[in-house]
């Protein structure tokens, strides 16, 4: 099954909710770069984590959450990116 954009979103966002108690602590604030629901790595800023996303995934599929209780609306931060979409 071929991996979407959509699809590794929903599943990185709810494995995120799943994780957001046992990480909120000591990532308070930071965000995290996701892909194949885990969580690879955390960053000060949402470019730090797109820029790491980008530079680690060929095919450019990732997401990146904010480690933080309040929903946030990342903008274009809030997509995983498809191949030639990244910023």
């Amino acid at each position: 099954m071929e991996l979407t954009r959509d699809s590794e979103i929903d599943s990185n966002y709810m494995a995120f909710k799943v994780l957001l108690d046992s990480i909120l602590e000591n990532h308070c604030g930071e965000y995290a770069l996701m892909r194949d629901k885990r969580i690879v790595s955390y960053h000060d800023s949402a470019g730090d984590a797109e820029r790491a996303g980008a530079k680690n995934f060929a095919d450019h599929i990732y997401s990146v959450q904010l480690v933080s209780r309040e929903p946030v609306d990342l903008g274009f931060y809030s997509y995983a990116f498809a191949s030639g979409e990244a910023g």
